[in-house]
């Protein structure tokens, strides 16, 4: 199944207050194997950028001011992502500005069914516990050491190792060896419990004479043998 793992970086919280996306990254996986298939943009959001969301991850109004407005090139990122389904962490506030830029170019929203919310998921697997990204990342032993500030496509990246593992992760091959081995040995059992059969005596599969002879004859006709 082909899924797309995305984050995105804004200019704050809310699209309704007139926050605005900046910049997103995409991770293409197939049943759950990232496939080396990206998708990452920055847009210009046509409005300033506080410094609190700066500090978080580094985008000024000045470097995003010569990038594209989402509304120029939300084709290349709807043509990317397809109707596969979309995970991301905490995915509520991801899909509420993607959707919100949508809305500004006049273009469809994008359902929420086909939304996967690893936070969602990690509150079933790990209730109680810290859900953060770098939380998660800590509890599986994902190396994070260069995501100094967020940004979008890292985030995936690494949202798309932790998916990975809350979906079963590095345990899906060894349960599958452990099925594998199941089953060899009941098939090991299944032979020894066969019902009696009649005894056949080993069957001789030493070569006559003959054989041997002629075997012999035909090795002497081999000229320079490797062996020799």
């Amino acid at each position: 199944m082909r899924e797309i793992v995305f984050d995105t970086e804004t200019t704050g919280l809310d699209p309704k207050k007139g926050d605005r996306m900046v910049e997103i990254g995409c991770v293409e996986m197939f049943n759950l194997v990232p496939t080396g298939e990206v998708f990452h943009a920055y847009y210009n959001p046509e409005r300033d950028m506080p410094a609190g969301a700066e500090a978080v991850h580094g985008l000024s109004a000045a470097f995003l001011s010569d990038k594209p407005l989402f509304r120029n090139t939300a084709h290349e990122l709807l043509d990317f992502i397809g109707d596969s389904p979309l995970v991301a962490h905490n995915a509520g506030f991801d899909f509420g500005f993607l959707n919100a830029e949508l809305a500004i170019c006049e273009r469809e929203a994008i359902c929420t069914s086909r939304m996967v919310d690893t936070v969602a998921l990690a509150k079933k697997r790990h209730p109680g516990a810290k859900l953060s990204l770098d939380a998660l990342c800590s509890r599986y032993g994902i190396d994070r050491s260069h995501r100094v500030k967020h940004g979008a496509l890292l985030d995936a990246e690494l949202l798309a190792q932790v998916y990975v593992e809350l979906k079963g992760g590095r345990q899906i091959g060894l349960e599958l060896a452990a099925e594998r081995a199941k089953a060899a040995q009941e098939d090991v059992v299944a032979v020894r419990q066969a019902p009696d059969r009649p005894r056949r005596e080993p069957r001789h599969h030493a070569p006559s004479e003959d054989e041997l002879a002629r075997h012999r004859k035909f090795m002497t006709g081999i000229e320079n043998p490797l062996w020799g």
